[in-house]
């Protein structure tokens, strides 16, 4: 199915393992907290990303929202639940 970028988070081994049940090959995960996370870029194999709203900084949301719309990649904002993360990925398949 793809890669997916997670942005935000501090325990997130629950949801790549289910994103990857659920075929995705690839889930790279950038810490929500760590200032110097803005000056990474999004992969150009990445199909979506998404940003776990409960655990990141706002700088952060702000400067991966800006980077996604410049590479043209599907973005989307959800809470640190697999029933949030999971209507997002029914709507990607």
């Amino acid at each position: 199915m793809g890669s997916i970028l997670v942005v935000g988070g501090d325990r997130v081994k629950h949801i790549t393992t289910r994103l990857e049940n659920e075929g995705y090959n690839e889930v790279i995960h950038l810490d929500g907290r760590k200032a110097n996370m803005v000056k990474r870029d999004i992969p150009e194999h990445i199909r979506f990303v998404l940003v776990i709203t409960d655990f990141i900084n706002h700088n952060l949301a702000k400067v991966i929202k800006e980077k996604a719309k410049k590479s043209a990649k599907p973005i989307y904002f959800v809470h640190h639940s697999w029933s949030a993360i999971y209507r997002v990925i029914q709507k990607m398949d």
